[in-house]
């Protein structure tokens, strides 16, 4: 399939630059996909759509204070977005001023005091290998004087709401400091909801996927099976899997959830295991695990509208969209949601 096939037009005032007043608030799409029905109602009405027997399956991955703003020697100012750490004070990172750097250049982050050298560019894809030098605790400093990694859409500088917010209520899991973006899906959840899913007789299972640099990443090939997914380190226990496999039927809470339980997918179980998947989902993928998919409403031309294209078929997922759109639905990370069964 051809990536204009992805595209949508939307008004720019449907973004949300904010989350819901409050977890649970969101409107909530109900997508039918034998039927093609479609139902409105809000996020704290979900569980009417679950039964005794499903399995919800969350991401645990914790989001960390991924950006830091600083200066050059020259006082121009510096914006080095951390992406994984390589090792020890080595992290490869992404600059938005990545033209104006050199290998060997300082860079300043005050008020923390801290340089950083950057040792490596990558000129073509705009990563770059920085060597932090601080007296202070690393992780105290991101902690402290960090940003939230908010998407570009939202216009706006990160507030001590968003520390908040743009996290999930499961999210527990780091490993090479945890993810670079929230699994937007789950931040609709709460702790009354689920108590009132395990009333029902609903399972909840945790896996763990650390977004990357992939969700922030456009899909430039013209057709959309030569683009290449970024790995993602991802983290499926044994007792996981035993719920899953178990399972009258599997739900997925967002596009992150999907990519580990596909990828660990044997003769239509889940294995548990660790590791690395550069899965793409694509129309026309067999799904073996996943029967009923929550996700928020994603970018055009996007990898995960992509996947959902190819879960939910590609001309019933515009129509979701197309509805959505025509309701004033808020779109992307902090917006409303759907639920696709």
């Amino acid at each position: 399939m051809k990536l204009p096939q992805f595209d949508f037009q939307y008004p720019l005032e449907l973004v949300a630059q904010v989350p819901s007043a409050e977890r649970g608030q969101a409107r909530l799409l109900i997508a039918h996909r034998k039927t093609e029905e479609l139902h409105h109602t809000t996020f704290d009405h979900i569980l009417d759509f679950l039964e005794n027997g499903d399995c919800l399956v969350v991401n645990d991955t914790k989001v960390f204070k991924a950006r830091l703003l600083g200066t050059k020697e020259n006082g121009a100012k510096v914006e080095i977005f951390i992406l994984k750490q390589i090792k020890g004070s080595l992290w490869e990172c992404l600059s938005r001023s990545r033209a104006g750097l050199e290998v060997g250049q300082k860079i300043f982050f005050d008020p923390m005091k801290i340089g950083a050298t950057v040792t490596i560019k990558e000129v073509l894809e705009g990563f770059i290998h920085v060597e932090f030098q601080s007296q202070e605790d690393f992780e105290k400093i991101l902690n402290d004087h960090g940003h939230m990694p908010l998407p570009p859409y939202i216009e706006r500088p990160d507030e001590v709401l968003d520390s908040d917010r743009y996290q999930t209520i499961f999210a527990s899991n780091r490993f090479n400091w945890g993810a670079v973006a929230a699994p937007t899906a789950g931040l609709h959840w709460t702790p009354e909801l689920l108590e009132k899913a395990r009333a029902k007789g609903i399972e909840i299972a945790s896996i763990t996927l650390h977004v990357g640099i992939g969700t922030f990443l456009p899909i430039r090939a013209e057709n959309i099976l030569e683009h290449k997914m970024h790995a993602e380190y991802f983290e499926l226990s044994k007792e996981t899997a035993e719920k899953i496999n178990n399972a009258k039927r599997v739900v997925a809470v967002g596009t992150t959830t999907v990519r580990v339980l596909e990828s660990s997918a044997q003769e239509g179980k889940v294995k548990p295991g660790s590791g690395w998947t550069e899965l793409f989902i694509t129309p026309g993928f067999q799904f073996q695990i996943v029967n009923a998919l929550q996700t928020n409403f994603h970018q055009p031309k996007s990898s995960l509208l992509v996947m959902v294209s190819a879960f939910a078929g590609h001309d019933f997922i515009f129509r979701c969209y197309d509805e959505a759109i025509s309701y004033r639905y808020q779109l992307f990370s902090y917006g409303d949601t759907m639920l696709i069964l």
